[in-house]
């Protein structure tokens, strides 16, 4: 599978962050891109019916929305998780790149 990015928002975003973080994010980004679909927990997890979240965990906590379109993962949308829940802000942005992409 082949990592796509709705915008470049997303790699703006990685390239404000620590290099520790930015390391975490292109090993977990590998990861997926390896084992696709079948890349579960910790890494991953479903939100909704086609809209992702890869989980970097870490001194910050990123989280990034993604859905699968054929063979390639497209990447919507990145943001720091400061919460326990994700906020609805950030899952209602991603739907939202998701429908432009008719996804959903």
């Amino acid at each position: 599978m082949e990592i796509c990015f709705f915008d470049d928002s997303i790699k703006k975003f990685v390239a404000s962050l620590e290099k520790l973080t930015i390391a975490k994010i292109l090993r977990t980004l590998d990861l997926l891109e390896k084992f696709g679909r079948n890349l579960g927990l910790p890494h991953s997890k479903k939100v909704s019916k086609n809209l992702f979240e890869l989980r970097v965990r870490g001194k910050q906590e990123i989280r990034i929305f993604y859905a699968f379109s054929g063979s390639n993962i497209v990447l919507f949308h990145i943001f720091i998780k400061k919460s326990r829940k994700i906020p609805k802000k950030e899952i209602n942005i991603a739907l939202k790149k998701l429908k432009q992409l008719d996804l959903i």
